[in-house]
Order: C-alpha cells, then sequence, then structure tokens
C-alpha cells in the first residue's frame, strides 16, 4: 500500500487511497472562471492541490492532474459590458493574469488545463444522452436535468431535496418540473456567446462543461475530484447526477476533496461580501512563497482566517527555515515523519511543524537534517530560491540603495573614518540590513 488517506466528502470518511489503476493517477480540480484578479481564497484550492499532485508524483509513476477555465459565465458577460470590452478580450486578459498568479504562488501548471468554450461538442454529446435515457428534459428552448430522475442525487452535500431548494443557489423557472432541476442548455441572448444546437442557439449551463471535460481527459470515471467547499452543492453534486446518469456509472470521482474557506475576521472571504484580499494586493507586500507558507499552515480542510498579520508571521518563519538551508547540497530522499504527515489526509501544519524540527537540527550543523529540510521544503513547493537572493529579494527593500550605502562604508572605512562607517552601518540596521564583512568583501542580508 501507498500509505495514502485522504478524507472523502463523498462517505465522509477517512479512506485509505486505493486508485482505479497505480500507473496513472488521474485527477480533476475546478478551475477559475476567469472575470477577475483573483483572491486568497481562490488561491487556497490551487496550493492545496499542487501539494497533493506533488505527493502523488512522489509516489506513483505518472500522474494526470487536469484543472479547468469556465470561460463562458454571466459572470463574465456582465464584467466584459462594466469594462467596455469584449468577451474574448477579458477572458484572453484574465487567463493571463491567473496563470501569472498561479506561477507567484509557486503551483506548477497542470497536464492540462481546458477551456469550457473549446468543449461544446462534448457537452452537447453528454446532453443528448441525458435527453434519450429520460433524465432530462426539454422546456421553453432549456434543457434540465430531472433530479427526480435520480434516486441518489444528494448524497455527496448530504441534503434533502427540499433543504437544497431552500438554501442554495437555485435557479427558479416557470418551465422546471420541479424547482430543483438544474439547466443543461440555456438560450443565448444576441449579444452573448452562443452555439447552434439541435435545441437551439445557446450556451451551457455551469455544471455540464466540468462533465464533458473530465471525461474527455481523465475518462468516465477517475480517482480524484478537487475544490472549494462551496462547491459542494450544486456544482459537484450536479456533476455527479449528470455524469452518473450518462455513462451509466455509479460514480463519477472515487474520492471527492474540498478545502475550507479563507476567513476574514471570521467571515468567509468573498467578492459578493467586498471583504477579500487579492492575490496581486498580497504579492504587492510579500514573496509569493510567503503566502503559500500561509495558505499551507492549517489544514486544508479548516478555515484559515487571513490577514497581512498572518504574512508578517509566515514571511518570519521562511527567513529562519531559508537560513537553515544554506548549506544544503541535496535533495535525495525524505524525512519519514514528514511524509507520513503528508500522506494523513495532506496534514499540512503537521509536515511544516516537522520541517521546523530539522531547521533546528540544521542550525546545530546537521548537514543530513539540512539536505532533508531542503526536500521537504521542495514538495511543499518551498525553497524556490537561492537563499542569499531570497534575503535580498524585498519589495520594501531599495537594492541600489544598501549597495550604494555599503559602497560608502567601505570607502569610509579605507578612509579610516570608523564613525562615518559606524553611523552607517547603524542605518542599514534600522533598515532591517545585516551586513556580513569578509575576505571577498561585503555581503548583506535581511534580518529575520
Amino acid at each position: 500500500m501507498n500509505g495514502i488517506k485522504i478524507y472523502n466528502t463523498f462517505s465522509k470518511k477517512l479512506e485509505s487511497f486505493d486508485p482505479i489503476d497505480k500507473n496513472n493517477i488521474r485527477i480533476y480540480v475546478c478551475g477559475p472562471t476567469v472575470y477577475d484578479l483573483i483572491h486568497i481564497g481562490n488561491a487556497r484550492p490551487i496550493v492545496i492541490f499542487d501539494v497533493l499532485v506533488r505527493l502523488m508524483r512522489e509516489t506513483f509513476p505518472k500522474v494526470t492532474y487536469v484543472r479547468n477555465i469556465t470561460d463562458v459565465d454571466d459572470k463574465i458577460n456582465t464584467q466584459a459590458y462594466k469594462n467596455n470590452e469584449t468577451i474574448s478580450e477579458l477572458t484572453a486578459r484574465t487567463i493571463q493574469l491567473f496563470n501569472q498568479d498561479a506561477e507567484a504562488l509557486g503551483a506548477q501548471k497542470p497536464d492540462l488545463e481546458p477551456r469550457a468554450t473549446d468543449h461544446i461538442p462534448e457537452m452537447l454529446a453528454i446532453i443528448s444522452k441525458l435527453i434519450e435515457s429520460g433524465h432530462a428534459y426539454i422546456s421553453e428552448k432549456h434543457v434540465l436535468f430531472s433530479v427526480s430522475s435520480m434516486p441518489e442525487y444528494g448524497k455527496l452535500s448530504g441534503r434533502s431535496l427540499n433543504e437544497m431548494i431552500d438554501g442554495a443557489r437555485v435557479e427558479i423557472g416557470e418551465y422546471k418540473k420541479n424547482p430543483a432541476d438544474f439547466i443543461l442548455w440555456k438560450p443565448a441572448q444576441e449579444n452573448e456567446p452562443g452555439w447552434n444546437s439541435e435545441f437551439g442557439r445557446g450556451r451551457p449551463g455551469w455544471h455540464i462543461e466540468c462533465s464533458a471535460m473530465s471525461a474527455k481527459y481523465l475518462g468516465e470515471q477517475f480517482d480524484i475530484h478537487g475544490g472549494g467547499l462551496d462547491l459542494i452543492f450544486p456544482h459537484h453534486e450536479n456533476e455527479i447526477a449528470q455524469s452518473c446518469c450518462a455513462f451509466s456509472k455509479k460514480y463519477l470521482a472515487k474520492y471527492w476533496m474540498h478545502n475550507g474557506y479563507i476567513t476574514v475576521n471570521g467571515e468567509k472571504m468573498s467578492k459578493s461580501l467586498g471583504n477579500f484580499i487579492t492575490v496581486r494586493d498580497a504579492l504587492d507586500k510579500f514573496p509569493g512563497e510567503t503566502i503559500r507558507y500561509a495558505l499551507l499552515t492549517g489544514h486544508y480542510r479548516s478555515p484559515i482566517d487571513f490577514s497581512f498579520k498572518v504574512l508578517k508571521e509566515s514571511q518570519n518563519a521562511l527567513d529562519g527555515l531559508y537560513r537553515s538551508i544554506e548549506n544544503a547540497t541535496e535533495t535525495d530522499g525524505f524525512d519519514d515523519l514528514f511524509l507520513s504527515s503528508l500522506s494523513n489526509d495532506l496534514n499540512t501544519p503537521l509536515a511544516i511543524s516537522r520541517i521546523h524540527e530539522l531547521s533546528r537540527q540544521a542550525n546545530k550543523g546537521s548537514k543530513e537534517a539540512a539536505n532533508l529540510l531542503l526536500a521537504c521544503g521542495n514538495m511543499l513547493g518551498l525553497f524556490n530560491h537561492d537563499p542569499l537572493n531570497w534575503f535580498k529579494d524585498d519589495n520594501k527593500l531599495n537594492q541600489k540603495e544598501i549597495e550604494e550605502l555599503i559602497t560608502s562604508r567601505n570607502n569610509a572605512r579605507l578612509n579610516r573614518n570608523f564613525t562615518l562607517a559606524d553611523q552607517i552601518r547603524d542605518e542599514l540596521d534600522r533598515k532591517g540590513i545585516i551586513i556580513e564583512d569578509n575576505a571577498q568583501g561585503t555581503n548583506w542580508r535581511k534580518k529575520y
């Protein structure tokens, strides 16, 4: 056995990971709706599932990781109109910004990043199957999934049909046989993106795109489906319904993983509430690696209350870890306690606790601990900088100014003006800069 355990949202249990095909682990994660910059809450699944994929790739010979892009949506239409730009201009620009933010967070690119608009034929094929099998119907140019046709509907969320109707984002329409029935295809207005189909010119509902893209690239059944907690209902519940009914399968994904919310003062971070911090805002003040570290300090299923204070604490912690790997030379092998922590439902807080213990051992002179620290940190997506460059890389520091002050100090020392040299050293100290003189010259780094 591989020793990996995953909390399965579907079964509500911690389960040993038993892949469908141990030679190809298949993972699908819901990606962004590309209408605006992502905030820290959106960043959490990017980081969490990146760590999961890194762990799987260390354990299995092949992993196929798919993360979709939703580029057809009401939010996109509204934002494009607001910006006075075309939908294609908005989505192209936002995808580029998203990829830049994901890269800054240290996330590896998925193996495949399909776009919804490139898979309309696949969506229409599934919709036709659902109509033919009696699981969907046409009403007033809409195609809807009939939830009453699937007795198991609601098992993922654990909600009754009435609870789903009363408490969730369910679009009410007179064309529905049941208020809980959800849209597979709907008419497109003249000013909206639309595609010709046997049901008329229209565009897909939100949920059908993920069923189509996961089936195309991972098969009708695959190992892990991930996303944020807010996607359990209705999105993932509806994915299961339409996929299982279209393909006559008992399940879509064998394991379902959902990360918890990012909160601000105890309230969920969201654009609708206006209490969000964009990744760009955070990157203006801290390196992407610091944001990544902060997002890993809490267990992925638990909420994290986010603030710039948390980022400052994470920065200090990372600075200390970087000092511990200055003498590391290899990344061959992993610490057993670290791996067991990560393998136990992706327990990143316990894994981070272990790398800090390795840091303490490295600081006492253990070369082995320093090497293990480097390897383990790499699996978490950390230590992407040379330590010397890390301590110089700070948006708040004017490197040119620092270099000029160091030159002035060195000139003062050459002229035996030690009073001035000491004054400059004190000035650098107030700026948070430590200078170190050696035979080769003078190096500097940030305090930590």
